[in-house]
């Protein structure tokens, strides 16, 4: 039967409780530290060489996906109750708003060094110490709404504005379409800086600190931000039926995507499973 994940400012105490014990028993095991290892692994761009398989190319959603049910199956495994619940920032747009409470996630980092001091993730608590990074730090950083540089959330129009959109991807396959729900959804815009970013990307940015590179994973709102991306690709393909992950097929040899991205059937690395397998999960899980 499939499990539910729920709207992250709808969860109960309990259910919230119960969430956060899951998440400090994975990090505890040393298995949470093997996930921010795996993003940081697979944080390639365009102007890299050789396969991108979890961003700025159409596998970004279907890897997401099997990513968000790794960890979701190592909190299941601690308490089969949990489930990764989502954050609809269209929603909640406030920095003291769900999922920023104290019984959650914790607020926004100290403006000296956005060190997170409040929540269960805070560093001083001694259970989250950040292990595996790109920079040396060992505490949690934030900075909500970025301080010095003010930007929204992104808004509803801006989300339907990607989910309007008919095809799923098209070529160049990349970080330079204009088209395709995927790149409008990923966010990589034309221009420079953080105006060009949109929606994931954007949400990126908004809460700054560890979420703005390759080790976002080691902030816990990681998982509750995919999950919303995650729910927009299910309305997405409702909206849009008989609509599939594109490309089809794989780019022929003497196309410059030719062995860069991952084509409807072919296998998402690191994992055996094609894209074509993860369109549909109604049968694992289901959105509230």
């Amino acid at each position: 039967m499939a499990y539910v994940r729920r709207d992250a400012g709808t969860l109960t105490k309990t259910e919230k409780r119960r969430f956060v014990k899951a998440l400090l028993e994975v990090k505890r095991r040393g298995e949470y530290d093997e996930f921010v290892r795996m993003h940081i692994e697979y944080f390639s761009s365009d102007g890299e060489h050789g396969l991108r398989a979890a961003h700025m190319a159409p596998s970004f959603l279907p890897w997401h996906r099997r990513f968000l049910l790794d960890l979701e199956s190592a909190l299941r495994r601690v308490d089969p109750s949990v489930t990764v619940p989502y954050w609809d920032w269209t929603r909640y747009r406030t920095t003291t708003s769900a999922p920023w409470t104290a019984d959650l996630l914790g607020g926004t980092g100290r403006p000296s060094d956005h060190q997170v001091m409040t929540g269960p993730f805070a560093y001083r608590e001694g259970n989250w110490t950040i292990k595996v990074n790109v920079t040396d730090a060992v505490f949690l950083t934030r900075d909500l709404g970025r301080r010095r540089s003010p930007m929204e959330l992104p808004t509803k129009n801006e989300l339907q504005w990607a989910l309007k959109d008919p095809v799923y991807d098209v070529a160049p396959w990349d970080s330079t379409v204009t088209r395709g729900f995927r790149n409008k959804l990923e966010g990589w815009g034309t221009g420079g800086g953080s105006t060009s970013w949109r929606n994931h990307n954007r949400v990126h940015g908004w809460v700054g600190g560890d979420m703005l590179g390759g080790a976002s994973v080691n902030d816990p709102v990681f998982w509750l931000h995919h999950a919303f991306v995650d729910l927009q690709w299910y309305r997405w393909q409702r909206r849009h039926r008989g609509a599939r992950y594109l490309p089809a097929a794989p780019p022929g040899s003497g196309d410059g995507q030719h062995g860069r991205i991952v084509a409807r059937h072919q296998r998402l690395p690191p994992w055996d499973v094609t894209p074509d397998e993860l369109e549909d999960v109604g049968r694992i899980y289901r959105y509230a």
